[in-house]
Formats: C-alpha cells, structure tokens, sequence
C-alpha cells in the first residue's frame, strides 16, 4: 500500500478519536438535579490524614459497583502522591462500562490539568478556591467550559465564598478543613444561606447546583442537608472503609429513602 494511503488512513482515525474525545460528557450538574438522593459516591484509595484506606481498591470494579448501586455520579482521586490515586483510574473505569458524570478530583492550578482530565474521560474537574487566587480560578473556568468540562468549585469559608461569583457549574462547601483536617458538617449548614444569597436566582434556575463535601456518615444529614438547599453529597470514607464499597451505597441510599418517608419529604 503506498505510504500516502497509510498517511490518509492514520489521519481519518486521529480525527475520529478527537470527535470521541471532544463528544459531549454526561453532566454532573444535570445528574444531580435529575437524582432523588444526589449522591456522588467516591473512589479513593488513601488520604494524607488516614494514610490507606482501601489499598487493593479496583477502578475496574468499584466505580462500576457505584453505579449499579443507585450512584447519581462518581469522583476519581486522580493525585498520585498523597491519595494514591492516577488519571488512569478514570479511564479504567470507563472502560468497565461507567457512563456516569465522573469528577476529576485532584489539585488542579494549571490549565494542563484540564487537558489531563478531558483526555482521561471525566465529565467534571474539581477547582478549590483556597488553591487559586480569582483571576486564576476564572481563567481556569472559562477554559473548562471551552474544553466541554464542568467545574465544581470548592469554598470552605466564609471569605471563599465570593468565588461563587464566578458562575461555577457546582458551588461545593468542603465540611473538611484542608490544613488540619479536621470535618464538621456543619460548615455546610452554616454557609448555606450565604451562599443562596449569592447564587440565588442561578441556584433557582438550576444553572449552579450546591455539594456538600466530606464527613457526610448519616443518610439523615443527607436527607437535612437537601432541606438546606443541597442537592449533591461528596462521599467517599464512607463507603472506601467497607469491604463491598457498592453495597454499602445501595443500604445508605435505602436509610435515605427511608428517612424520607419517616419526615414526609
């Protein structure tokens, strides 16, 4: 065959993976509003505070697991270093069949990350505000959008939360302080009706959605914190310490609803 063919043939096949890769992702934000309990259940193998939690933990088998147990979207620790985690997971778990909203979650501060995210296979990126000055986070924003991925923006304080101004797809409250560690669930109470205030008519339109983030260990937070005006719940230790992750998001979904249905909601 003449070498230009090969060329031709190589080149139509390149275009073909860039259509593949620049398809329209599932939406995190969609699939939180669509979904009764709003949960985005987490794969995470390691933190910095707890060291292992799952060491053996299957991106080829948990993420899937998720899934067919109620999951309304997944999160992927991508950090190598401190969370024992790699982009490869993403990829791993799209190809055992995951076709919901996946969330890249690492440290993201440069836009090369971005790139990393969208060419793994994830739907979403993750942008912590305590990270990143404004100018940053909006530059980081605005090319997300360009590249097709939403943007959950993570706030922990008070004075964060001027970063929800920037149009986020997901505004989160990270209920874990990110220089002790320490988790209150409260913060996300506390910050809720800030928040409405600043977002309001986009929290109304459904264009933002607001997460809850870490140390949620009680369907009847998750039932509570709906009430507060939450419609998307970050859960990872919860289920990662279990020996059948899955499983234990299928009986936390049912104390959920259950839950529910015991206060009318």
């Amino acid at each position: 065959m003449p070498t230009t063919d090969i060329l031709h043939d190589i080149i139509a096949h390149k275009h073909q993976e860039l259509e593949q890769l620049r398809a329209k992702k599932p939406s995190l934000r969609q699939a939180l509003l669509d979904s009764s309990t709003g949960i985005i259940a987490e794969f995470k193998r390691r933190s910095p505070s707890k060291g292992w939690i799952k060491e053996e933990g299957r991106a080829d088998v948990i993420p899937l697991s998720y899934q067919q147990n109620g999951a309304a979207a997944l999160s992927i620790l991508t950090d190598e270093h401190y969370f024992g985690g790699h982009d490869d997971f993403i990829r791993t778990a799209r190809q055992s069949g995951v076709t919901l909203p996946v969330l890249y979650k690492n440290f993201v501060i440069d836009e090369a990350q971005l790139y990393a995210a969208l060419y793994c296979g994830a739907s979403a990126v993750l942008l912590i505000a305590a990270c990143l000055t404004k100018e940053q986070c909006a530059c980081l924003i605005g090319k997300a959008h360009q590249l097709g991925l939403e943007v959950l923006l993570e706030m922990h304080s008070e004075e964060e939360l001027e970063y929800a101004r920037l149009a986020p797809d997901l505004c989160g409250i990270n209920n874990r302080n990110l220089g002790s560690f320490h988790t209150d669930v409260e913060n996300s109470f506390r910050l809720a009706d800030q928040l409405r205030t600043i977002c309001g008519r986009a929290i109304e339109n459904g264009e933002t959605v607001l997460v809850s983030e870490s140390g949620i260990s009680n369907p009847a937070t998750v039932v509570a914190l709906r009430k507060a005006g939450f419609r998307g719940f970050l859960i990872g230790e919860t289920f990662m310490k279990t020996p059948r992750p899955g499983e234990t998001l299928a009986s936390f979904i049912r104390e959920i609803n259950e839950c529910k249905e015991a206060t009318n909601e």
